[in-house]
């Protein structure tokens, strides 16, 4: 069966389920349901950028920020339109301070990823990998050259805050399995400059300008993910947009098989 078209898809997924949704759970379920195979790397930010122009701009209801309903709220049986006065209610701005970050106005902060393992990334390898997917079902995205932040933790105990300022996050990373922190760290998150498009990391173009709105928006987003304060709610969806789950290196599993497999040829 092929593909359905995104713009079909999206209608069929918010009709289906009868209640407002999000980009993200909008491209979950297109997924989940395979009315698409091909969705590429970002489908949030495929579905997120589809709603915001025509046609879907002009026929599917905007709830609230990155909250979306179709048919709209205003009308009824028959496809007619409800009165003048039952007109729906003016979109509602930001609710949280510094979580409104999209692939839009992504700020100084373009995609992240939040504890991965340590153990599920190869680093004996020459180039090692880090890869993430936006969700379940997406093309798997490789950050070993991404630039930006990272943290080490042990456990969820905070250890090391660094940088790299080069495209080079995992060879850094690597670097650390190797030095005084070796034996310190087990996870880590990554706050990385470089976007990410339907095909893999873009090049990094800095703006020429960034507003103090925006630096402090980022700055607050990326310590409330990292430390994860327990007195902040979490991150709105906007910014979660911007997340990837890890994904286990084929250099792992291709190990672990193998080592399966001379363990089972020992016992025979």
């Amino acid at each position: 069966m092929p593909d359905m078209p995104w713009v079909d898809a999206i209608k069929l997924v918010l009709s289906e389920q009868g209640e407002p949704m999000r980009a993200s759970e909008i491209a979950q379920t297109i997924v989940d349901k395979k009315y698409r195979v091909k969705v590429g790397a970002t489908p949030n930010t495929t579905v997120g950028s589809i709603l915001s122009q025509p046609p879907l701009r002009d026929e599917v209801e905007k709830v609230e920020r990155g909250i979306y309903r179709y048919p709209p709220s205003n009308e009824v049986e028959g496809g007619t339109a409800a009165a003048d006065g039952d007109a729906p209610p003016a979109e509602s701005g930001p609710t949280k301070s510094g979580t409104e970050l999209t692939q839009d106005e992504p700020g100084l902060l373009n995609a992240f990823g939040l504890f991965w393992r340590r153990a599920e990334v190869d680093w004996t390898a020459a180039a090692p990998k880090l890869f993430g997917v936006q969700l379940a079902g997406s093309t798997a995205v490789d950050f070993g050259s991404q630039a930006g932040i990272y943290v080490l933790y042990d456990g969820s105990r905070l250890v090391y805050v660094g940088r790299v300022n080069e495209p080079r996050l995992a060879k850094r990373l690597r670097e650390h399995t190797r030095d005084r922190l070796s034996g310190r760290w087990d996870r880590f998150s990554w706050f990385g400059v470089r976007a990410v498009t339907d095909t893999g990391l873009a090049d990094f173009s800095p703006s020429a300008t960034v507003t103090l709105d925006s630096l402090i928006n980022t700055l607050e987003a990326l310590f409330i993910e990292a430390l994860e304060p327990p007195q902040n709610r979490r991150q709105g969806d906007g910014f979660a947009e911007l997340e990837f789950i890890q994904v286990l290196d084929p250099g792992i599993e291709k190990k672990r098989k193998k080592q399966i497999l001379d363990e089972l040829s020992k016992n025979l």
